[in-house]
């Protein structure tokens, strides 16, 4: 099906641009838009990927697995905010699952994804698990920006039993039957939403929310009696599929000394061999859970390709949070700053998008927006935090070099409130408490060994530091500062500015003086190392094409493992 094209824009741009950027331009604006899919659970780490062959098989080995794949804010509401703004939490406001500073409320929903979206021609939908807290007070309210609505209603959002679903401003209730297990009932409302879409003229966005593997509980009430937190709850088909698997056990597991960790965690007690039980059969439930949601993954994608819009339909899955379960002795939860918490998975596939690749370029959930809205051809309604992935999609060697951000601004949960910086190599963390953390992740990624006081370290510490203290009010432009670095190259000049003789090709700027090492490669093939200064290489002649421009490409590799690809084109002299 090819949807209507905007003629007037296209003139437009044929009027404003260069012919060879019109012909471009002419090209995208003839390609149809891409429905978009994004499938979200709750709570899901990226271990537990492995019993979901579905996701692997069918976005995963048809698209690409991030393998960096990181949230901000780890907890549900925030998290989910950023997801539908784009920006870090300290600029979308939403700093808690609660009130008063957090919960759905918090949130200015009239500029929010749906809303960007809508306003550029998309058909919205969204089916499950919304923002905490939604429906409190009005529990038929429809947010601005959404064509169709059929989210569960808190308190209730948490069961996978007896919870109730505002279906476009109409209230059904779902009872304690087997077929009407929550993951099936949402993957059942997302197939129809696509077979019935497939045929309009407009492209369609629909987030389907799961709840699992997040624990079965009323919202604000205690865990069952006899247990010390809640437990998913599997479909029952389900039920004992993994009755025999044991509770992953890495070496962060009851970590027995703490010593170097922040007072929070310092204060907690060993896991004794009966909370050890009620944290396998947590874990098991959870992996459970998983395998309904895998299912109505694979119908989902088989009702897009039976609709005959697969092609054409960027899919995304991945979760709101990652998850602890045992890491530094904490028994159940998220919110810090450590990788099974802050990690998550991210699979994409799509128009454009290459198969079967893995991408190790840091990316967060704040890119995601910015992403759909790139492909949509869609503006946002704020400033981006994030930034579009679909460069990486088209070249996977590309690396921006950026920082990540990692805040607790609440104080919610087990620790104080926190801000972090994130980098390939390092995680620094420094907590309202006067608390700090230092990980080198390379050798050491469970996390044990904090090297915060480590003297050989001062100096990247101090820098990672300096460059929290910038990260930590960004906004926009500001969250996506990468290395000041340039790559500079000299030749002989001939006509009109091509290359005569080798090329000699330098990285410079202001931080060469964290520079580790550098690569230098024409048209993507490798010509020369640098691993001290001047960070300069001298490259043949031969390695160009003649007469026509080739690909210059410095890769810096810097001291904290931020890498930078710095790129120039050159043309080398025909004769």
């Amino acid at each position: 099906m090819i949807r209507p094209v905007l003629a007037a824009a296209a003139a437009l741009a044929l009027a404003c641009i260069p012919a060879e950027a019109a012909e471009r331009a002419v090209a995208a604006a003839a390609a149809p838009r891409p429905n978009v899919i994004v499938l979200m659970t709750d709570d899901q780490t990226v271990e537990t990927l492995r019993v979901m062959p579905n996701v692997r098989r069918l976005i995963g080995d048809e698209g690409v697995t991030f393998d960096a794949s990181y949230v901000s804010f780890s907890l549900c509401c925030p998290s989910r905010a950023t997801f539908l703004t784009g920006q870090y939490a300290h600029n979308h406001g939403v700093l808690s699952n609660r009130p008063p500073d957090g919960g759905y409320y918090k949130l200015d929903s009239a500029n929010t994804l749906p809303v960007w979206l809508q306003r550029s021609g998309y058909e919205t939908v969204l089916v499950g698990k919304y923002l905490n807290a939604y429906g409190y007070l009005n529990p038929i309210e429809v947010p601005p920006g959404w064509s169709e609505w059929r989210a569960t209603v808190d308190p209730s959002s948490y069961n996978y039993f007896n919870y109730t679903l505002n279906e476009g401003g109409t209230l059904i209730r779902f009872l304690d039957l087997p077929w009407q297990y929550q993951t099936d009932v949402i993957g059942e409302r997302a197939v129809e939403i696509v077979q019935r879409r497939a045929p309009e003229a407009a492209p369609y966005f629909l987030w389907v929310s799961f709840l699992a593997p997040h624990a079965n509980a009323m919202e604000g009430q205690p865990p069952p009696p006899g247990r010390p937190f809640g437990v998913p709850v599997p479909a029952p088909r389900h039920d004992g599929a993994f009755a025999g698997e044991p509770l992953p056990t890495p070496p962060s597991f009851n970590e027995p000394d703490v010593s170097d960790k922040p007072a929070a965690i310092r204060a907690l007690a060993g896991i004794d061999e009966r909370l050890a039980g009620f944290m396998q059969e947590n874990y098991r439930r959870r992996l459970e859970s998983l395998l309904a949601v895998d299912e109505a993954v694979a119908k989902i994608v088989d009702a897009a390709a039976r609709s005959g819009e697969l092609a054409n339909t960027l899919i995304v899955f991945t979760s709101d949070n990652g998850y602890l379960i045992g890491e530094h002795r904490i028994p159940n939860g998220k919110v810090l700053p450590y990788e099974p918490s802050v990690r998550v998975p991210l699979l994409v596939r799509g128009p454009g998008i290459p198969r079967g690749r893995r991408l190790g370029q840091p990316v967060w959930n704040g890119d995601l927006p910015a992403t759909i809205l790139d492909l949509a051809q869609a503006s946002p309604g704020r400033p981006q935090d994030g930034r579009s992935l679909v460069p990486l999609f088209r070249d996977q060697e590309r690396d921006w070099g950026r920082d990540l951000l990692l805040e607790s601004l609440s104080g919610e949960g087990r620790q104080s409130r926190y801000t972090a910086i994130h980098t390939p190599w390092y995680m620094y963390a420094e907590y309202a408490t006067g608390d700090r953390e230092l990980y080198d992740l390379r050798g050491d990624p469970d996390q044990l060994d904090s090297l915060h006081d480590s003297v050989s370290l001062a100096p990247v510490r101090d820098e990672l530091a300096r460059r929290l203290r910038a990260l930590r009010p960004c906004a926009a432009a500001g969250c996506l500062a990468a290395p000041a670095l340039r790559v500079d190259v000299g030749f002989r000049r001939g006509p009109a500015g091509c290359a005569r003789g080798p090329v000699t090709v330098r990285v410079a700027g202001a931080d060469t003086r964290w520079l580790l090492r550098v690569t230098f490669a024409v048209d993507r093939r490798g010509q020369a190392l640098a691993t001290a200064p001047p960070f300069s290489g001298r490259i043949s002649p031969a390695a160009f094409r003649r007469g026509r421009p080739s690909l210059v490409r410095a890769r810096a590799v810097l001291v904290d493992g931020r890498t930078l690809t710095l790129d120039r084109r050159l043309t080398r002299c025909a004769a």
